[in-house]
């Protein structure tokens, strides 16, 4: 299997949606292996430089088509062809994906209307870690401790897969925060993609290779799959990594209470692009070592996310195999700890890393 680290792409071309991971998770029917595409065969554009750098894409064998970006709304769950086959409870799932969808439209205005204002601001930091607090309690237990530690095995080892996923998300998502709890519980890290809503950068990665504008989008190039669907996620993810364990009990369920009291507590914190953000990404990701339900973490990642910055995302929950990482990282085991590759920084306290991370990726220090 083979990466392509592609510089440029016209955004006039769309990618075709690659394979699907089914939701019952059939083992008799196995995604079928596809050819790498050779490099050769993408069309570039100069006015599209800078898109998609710093994204390692998996080949397909798909061919690309000739398509202008959809136009529809930001989030909107517009039905593809290829899910025109799916059965009953699929159909089910996409058709609550509406209804939270339309809520979701609803929230956003609401929220900003009582969101802190600039983030970029002093904060009242009392009231953020409060908020913040509050936020862990609606979601506990999950996204907290990592599954790893019950096993019986007292080998240590991290056993990520060969290559890191990718994961499309925004941090206010609830279908989202599915997902990083899973990947907390199974002790994986991934690389994050924020697409927050007035993207510039990733909300057309994922329309462009998925088809569609629908969060979370995760793309695993060690099996070849990119899925939509915040259960079928978690579903895929405990069936190929969760060596024989199952998501803990309501991990794939959402009420109003557990699934969007967080983002109604942080008003919409981690939801919009702040307007003096970056608009060039990073040459190197940064690194974020953080637990899902870490009050303090779920600041920093809402940072990120407003930024819109792409990061690989170390989930250190409780009993993490990933804590000796962290332990060599900073000496501490102390979340949220954060490495800038880019500028050799390395930040252990969520203030300053706030402070560093509005200072140096706004549009005013280029």
């Amino acid at each position: 299997m083979t990466h392509y680290s592609l510089s440029s792409l016209s955004s006039s071309f769309s990618l075709n949606p690659i394979n699907r991971y089914s939701s019952n998770l059939d083992s008799k029917n196995p995604p079928s292996p596809t050819a790498s595409l050779p490099v050769s065969s993408l069309l570039f554009s100069s006015s599209s430089q800078e898109f998609l750098r710093n994204v390692k894409w998996v080949s397909r064998k798909n061919r690309y088509y000739l398509a202008k970006p959809a136009d529809q709304d930001i989030g909107t769950r517009e039905p593809s062809p290829q899910v025109s086959g799916e059965n009953a409870a699929a159909s089910s799932s996409t058709a609550d994906g509406n209804a939270s969808t339309s809520f979701l439209s609803i929230l956003c205005p609401l929220l900003r209307l009582f969101s802190g204002g600039d983030p970029s601001q002093e904060r009242n930091h009392a009231l953020e870690v409060a908020t913040s607090s509050l936020s862990s309690l609606a979601r506990f237990p999950w996204g907290s401790k990592s599954l790893s530690g019950s096993l019986e095995s007292q080998d240590v080892t991290i056993s990520d897969p060969p290559m890191r996923m990718q994961l499309f998300e925004f941090e206010a998502c609830p279908f989202c925060r599915r997902i990083r709890e899973a990947l907390t519980e199974l002790d994986l890290s991934v690389e994050v993609y924020p697409c927050p809503k007035g993207s510039i950068r990733h909300r057309e990665m994922v329309r462009s290779f998925g088809g569609k504008e629908q969060f979370p989008f995760l793309i695993d190039p060690n099996t070849e799959i990119s899925m939509y669907e915040s259960g079928d996620i978690v579903k895929y993810l405990f069936t190929q990594y969760g060596k024989g364990r199952n998501p803990s009990m309501g991990l794939l369920e959402s009420t109003l209470f557990t699934g969007w009291m967080p983002t109604i507590l942080r008003a919409g914190r981690g939801m919009m692009l702040w307007d003096k953000a970056r608009q060039d990404p990073p040459p190197r990701k940064l690194e974020l070592f953080s637990c899902e339900n870490n009050p303090y973490s779920r600041i920093v990642r809402e940072a990120l996310c407003e930024l819109e910055l792409p990061y690989i995302l170390q989930n250190v929950g409780e009993g993490s195999r990933r804590t000796k990482l962290l332990l060599d990282a900073s000496g501490s085991k102390e979340i949220p700890y954060m490495i800038d590759p880019n500028t050799g920084t390395q930040i252990g306290d969520y203030k300053k890393i706030l402070t560093y991370l509005f200072k140096t990726y706004s549009v005013a220090t280029v």
